[in-house]
């Protein structure tokens, strides 16, 4: 995404400005090493690797980054399917042997499968192959999950108290209109969607007394945020949702950002650990160089619920568990719409509670099986014991 990329070489140059800790030669543009590596550069090197896009863009007599600028997408291939049959080519097989198992392996390392007489590179597991039985698990002290099986979760409806007001709260949904977090400046966009009330089913609704537009406090671990409720049927009895697309937020003193999308807020200290985040004002016409800033005529700009959501790191992968086990109940009489409150030291603590559910590795140095999926993985160092800061 590219406003991420331009945070992260920014903060690489800022963090490394001489070169000395060996980062910012990463970030560093090949024609120029003064300055950081520019969006069109770095996208442009991707665009260059990709020998079909070369080829489309040059029937076009443009450059790959040239033809993705104009046409905005590109498809790399119509089939891909069955990549874990791709073959193996002489050079990757130079020096391999083939074991009693059929998988192909070179300098100690498994790099494929034998399929028939052909070596292929298999699927991403240790052995190549699909893992009905999985060693890691075993090795790692998770030999009772080392075959698919169900693991009842935190949000299991038998840990989901309704007569309590508890409900699975889902985080994590899309709108059609939106693209994750990133269209924040997308002002069309913004004018279709620009609010994220919670979903609740009628039956729910009924049985806790809740009106339909009415805003309610979403309790969660470690604080609670303010939404106003959204009446359907489209989410099952038992279950709410709240998009994560909006909720961007700016205090008084910050930069004018998001201003398509975002609302001013105050963040007060309410207890020795707990912050409060309340709206001053939602989104705003504003002067600029686009005249369709002065014509915005939404106020709303959503509820950060983020901030109200403790962190869950699944035990096994890492990686985090997004949905929440939530209390629903009618707001408050001190209850603002937008309001979202958190107590750090309760974040803490339930982050704590989760990551005491690991399992220590009893052979070996790795904290973690490193192979797994997951979105946004360190690289393989940190999943070494003693390798992370403070150990």
């Amino acid at each position: 995404v590219w406003e991420e990329d331009e945070f992260w070489i920014e903060l690489s140059w800022r963090i490394d400005p001489d070169g000395r800790r060996g980062i910012r030669k990463h970030f560093e543009s090949p024609k120029d090493p003064s300055r950081p590596v520019s969006l069109d550069e770095y996208y442009g090197h991707i665009f260059d690797s990709i020998p079909s896009l070369v080829r489309a863009a040059g029937a076009e007599g443009l450059t790959p980054l040239a033809f993705m600028k104009r046409h905005g997408s590109f498809e790399v291939s119509q089939k891909n399917y069955h990549k874990h049959r791709t073959p193996l080519s002489p050079e990757q097989l130079e020096g391999s042997s083939v074991d009693e198992q059929g998988r192909i392996v070179k300098a100690g390392h498994v790099i494929g499968v034998m399929e028939g007489e052909q070596a292929v590179v298999g699927f991403p597991t240790p052995s190549k192959k699909l893992e009905f039985w999985s060693k890691s698990m075993k090795e790692h002290g998770w030999a009772d999950q080392a075959l698919p099986g169900f693991i009842k979760s935190h949000v299991h409806p038998d840990n989901i108290d309704r007569d309590k007001g508890e409900f699975c709260l889902v985080p994590t949904f899309r709108l059609p209109t939106l693209i994750h977090s990133r269209t924040g400046a997308a002002k069309w966009l913004n004018e279709i969607s620009n609010t994220n009330p919670l979903w609740m089913h009628p039956e729910d609704m009924r049985r806790l007394k809740i009106k339909n537009g009415t805003i309610v406090r979403v309790n969660t671990e470690i604080g609670y945020f303010v939404d106003r409720v959204w009446a359907t049927e489209a989410i099952k009895p038992g279950t709410a949702a709240c998009s994560h697309h909006i909720g961007r937020w700016r205090r008084k003193q910050d930069p004018g950002n998001s201003r398509w999308s975002g609302s001013v807020v105050d963040i007060e200290k309410i207890g020795p650990s707990t912050w409060r985040t309340r709206k001053i004002s939602g989104v705003t016409p504003f002067k600029s160089d686009d005249p369709d800033s002065e014509r915005i005529f939404w106020k709303d700009g959503g509820v950060h619920q983020n901030a109200a959501a403790p962190i869950h790191p699944d035990p096994i992968s890492g990686a985090n568990c997004w949905l929440q086990k939530v209390r629903i109940e009618p707001a408050h009489a001190e209850d603002r719409y937008g309001d979202v409150v958190a107590d750090t030291d309760k974040a803490h603590a339930v982050y704590q509670e989760w990551k005491a559910m690991c399992r220590p590795v009893k052979d070996g140095a790795l904290r973690r099986i490193d192979w797994l999926p997951r979105p946004l993985a360190p690289v393989k160092s940190s999943w070494i014991k003693g390798q992370a800061r403070g150990e």
